[in-house]
């Protein structure tokens, strides 16, 4: 089921928030598991099975934890582990159980055929007859965020960083909660622990809701699809001139950012109207001045989760300056392939780890520091918007053909105006000069929707309105990160 579709705003959404508020509170939970597995199981009921698989181990792994420390376990509130403490040798394998599932479901459904498509390619080019036979596994819808997040739970116990559930119901809503569970954020436990005992449904969240989903349905509809269009033709096409190539990658700078901080916009407003409070996901990145800023604005919750989960435990920059540097590519490399199987994401993660140690070496932000601000913010932006060929194109010879194009080294055939036609239309014109706009000058969601005015409130209601108008005319146009 998508946000943006009709099923969900005029149906599922009305049913759940009606449930929300005439059930009692100690129903609440288990409705939004029910629901949010409804919510799963729609495209295909069987990745339900994932989706319980997961959680029941990590559950049980939480509570295996404790068992195994030797505190006891009677109560309603099991006892926390000691920060840094020792852990014995069952908790180890308890830990190991957690985290072989996660990384075994995840590698299984969305990595197998890309470990025997390249094994099979490398002993044909040995001369060898290449034997794997693949798979080709349908990827369940959101099974990176869902195994990260419930990865992390057990983790978190085990370092002593939160308390483990004795409710298996609290914990199937933590892994599964609807507004985050197909594309995040990526919701770490100890954030949101309290908000399972102890949560208010107030006026103020439900409108501050409200006007999340209202701009974050907006950005979506209006701004990410007719990006969309751009991006699809430039990328669908041959060789092009380099002006046409580079309207094409901003496009798509411009769709993935809209859409994909429209889905968190709408995660963090559905979350409001359910009681919840959801920490942000985004900052205003292509006003970073860095690609270090870039990644302490962009996709905040998997930037820290990477940081907290396998930058830091390898060692981060505490062991001198080599082993720093090679954390950082190890650290954007496993990033690049969370996001695909493919070696276009490896070379966009390899892309960022580069330009991550490259900046340490200098010295954070003093690679660019004699250059007015402006000017470190569009450098940023190309070497992102560089990035961002790998992780659009269908493969890497066609990356490679595309950033030909946009640096003037391809040929271009007569008849390649047609292009033309296709995305310099005054429509889509209009629709990137107010991307641009709102990239560069809008207030970001989060910050207008602190304080609702009248005219603020009118704005979000209007936007929506608009919105649903758009809805109509599209077909649905799933969300961009739905595919990682």
């Amino acid at each position: 089921m998508v946000f943006s579709s009709h099923i969900f705003i005029f149906y599922f959404l009305p049913l759940v928030l009606l449930l929300n508020y005439i059930l009692p509170f100690r129903l609440l939970t288990l409705m939004l598991v029910l629901v949010s597995y409804v919510f799963y199981g729609w495209a295909n009921p069987l990745w339900l099975g994932l989706l319980f698989t997961s959680s029941f181990i990590d559950y049980f792994c939480g509570l295996a934890l404790v068992k195994f420390s030797g505190l006891p376990m009677n109560g309603s509130d099991l006892p926390w582990l000691a920060k840094g403490g020792p852990r014995n040798r069952a908790q180890k394998i308890a830990l190991a159980a957690s985290m072989t599932s996660n990384l075994t479901i995840l590698g299984f459904f969305k990595y197998f055929d890309f470990g025997a498509s390249s094994v099979n390619a490398a002993a044909s080019a040995l001369g060898w007859e290449p034997n794997i036979a693949l798979l080709h596994l349908a990827l369940p819808i959101g099974i990176s965020f869902y195994t990260f997040q419930s990865m992390s739970y057990a983790i978190d116990v085990y370092r002593g960083d939160a308390g483990p559930l004795r409710n298996p119901v609290d914990f199937a809503c933590f892994v599964a909660m609807f507004p985050h569970q197909l594309a995040g954020p990526i919701i770490r436990y100890w954030s949101i622990a309290e908000q399972f005992r102890h949560r208010t449904l107030t006026y103020a969240k439900f409108a501050r809701g409200v006007a999340f989903f209202s701009l974050g349905l907006s950005k979506k509809i209006l701004l990410a699809n007719p990006m969309g269009h751009i991006a699809d033709s430039a990328f669908a096409a041959g060789t092009m001139h380099w002006y046409d190539a580079w309207y094409g990658v901003v496009a798509y700078a411009f769709q993935i950012y809209f859409d994909f901080s429209a889905y968190s916009d709408m995660a963090v407003g559905l979350a409001l109207m359910l009681g919840f409070v959801f920490r942000k996901n985004f900052d205003d990145p292509y006003l970073a001045r860095s690609i270090t800023d870039f990644w302490q604005r962009w996709h905040i919750s998997l930037s820290t989760w990477l940081r907290d989960y396998l930058y830091l435990p390898l060692g981060g920059n505490r062991r001198g300056a080599r082993r720093t540097y090679v954390n950082l590519m190890t650290v954007m490399l496993l990033g690049g392939l969370w996001h695909g199987a493919s070696w276009n994401f490896v070379i966009w993660g390899a892309l960022h780890g580069g330009m991550l140690g490259l900046e340490r070496t200098q010295g954070r932000d003093s690679l660019y520091r004699r250059l007015p601000g402006i000017i470190r913010v569009l450098i940023t932006f190309l070497i992102v918007c560089i990035g961002w060929v790998f992780f659009r194109a269908d493969n890497l010879p066609r990356s490679l053909e595309f950033l030909k194009s946009m640096f003037g080294l391809s040929h271009v055939p007569f008849g390649s105006e047609a292009l033309a036609g296709t995305i310099y239309t005054p429509y889509h014109l209009m629709m990137f000069t107010i991307c641009a706009i709102m990239v560069w000058s809008a207030p970001q969601a989060w910050n207008f929707t602190q304080k609702l005015t009248p005219l603020r409130a009118g704005v979000c209601l209007t936007l929506l309105a608009v919105s649903f108008i758009f809805m109509w005319t599209q077909t649905v146009n799933p969300f961009l990160y739905f595919q990682f």
